[in-house]
């Protein structure tokens, strides 16, 4: 089985760590592009006829353009891209958590503080050592984020369909499952396909609240000591095999109806053609 991380839409990305080069050719393209928008900056305020006549003020646009290049700019651009700046977008990397879940606003202020010393203020110089030592060539931004950058070359496939575990198919052909939402559906049918992938301490705790959360939609629950793996599986698998049967009924009650409409009125035979 490939190694990788399945996203939403079927898409299996390649789990491998980035290298140092590809995060290194990325940093460049980032700060090339933070120049071209400096400077594009720079152009239209000089167009307004914008001057900042006193100290003071000029001090505290200082403080703003700083604190905005360092700080704000890098968690936005990281939070709404899920760890794409343009840079990264270009080279075929991600940041991502350590679990292979996408990098959230608490680890993107955490990167970007730690940036401040780390790149900034040493020229980059203790980032570039760490990525070049770390065997997942991390920073200290992702050693205090939790965070790593991976290479994401995708490729679509079709997911394998959940099967249904051999001890649970007599209690989950008997039980009432309703329908699950569809974004509980697509949480758990994600977690399944990735499970082998997690930190065993997240696989459990991430198995034990999908559980929690699917059981209410379910009755009676299944024998005590079910795996929760093993539920969910059988959940999904028992949800797939009744809509795949509903769908069948509708079909053939549509072709039915269709016979009928098609035939003549009051017993008159069909023409024979």
């Amino acid at each position: 089985m490939d190694d990788g991380i399945l996203t939403g839409e079927g898409v299996l990305l390649d789990a491998r760590p980035a290298s140092f080069a590809s995060r290194l050719l990325a940093a460049v393209l980032d700060l090339l592009a933070l120049l071209a928008l400096g400077i594009g900056v720079g152009v239209v305020l000089a167009s307004t006829g914008f001057e900042v006549r006193d100290e003071a003020t000029a001090r505290i646009l200082s403080v703003v353009l700083i604190a905005g290049v360092t700080v704000v700019l890098p968690t936005a651009v990281d939070t709404l891209s899920r760890g794409r700046s343009l840079g990264k977008l270009a080279v075929g990397i991600r940041i991502v958590r350590d679990d292979g879940g996408p990098i959230t606003f608490r680890q993107a202020l955490v990167r970007a503080l730690v940036g401040l010393v780390e790149l900034w203020a040493t020229g980059g110089v203790v980032g570039l050592l760490t990525s070049m030592v770390h065997p997942q060539g991390k920073r200290l931004g992702d050693l205090l984020a939790g965070t790593y950058g991976v290479r994401v070359r995708g490729r679509t496939r079709r997911p394998q369909p959940v099967a249904m575990p051999p001890h649970l198919q007599w209690w989950a052909g008997r039980a009432d499952v309703a329908r699950l939402p569809d974004g509980l559906a697509l949480a758990v049918r994600q977690f399944l396909a990735r499970a082998r992938t997690l930190h065993p301490a997240s696989r459990v705790a991430l198995g034990t609240e999908l559980t929690a959360q699917v059981q209410r939609y379910v009755r009676p629950l299944p024998p005590p000591g079910t795996h929760p793996e093993d539920f969910l599986a059988a959940v999904v698998a028992e949800r797939r095999e009744r809509e795949r049967a509903a769908r069948e009924r509708a079909a053939r009650l549509d072709a039915a109806e269709a016979t009928l409409l098609h035939r003549l009125p009051h017993g008159v035979p069909d023409p024979v053609e």
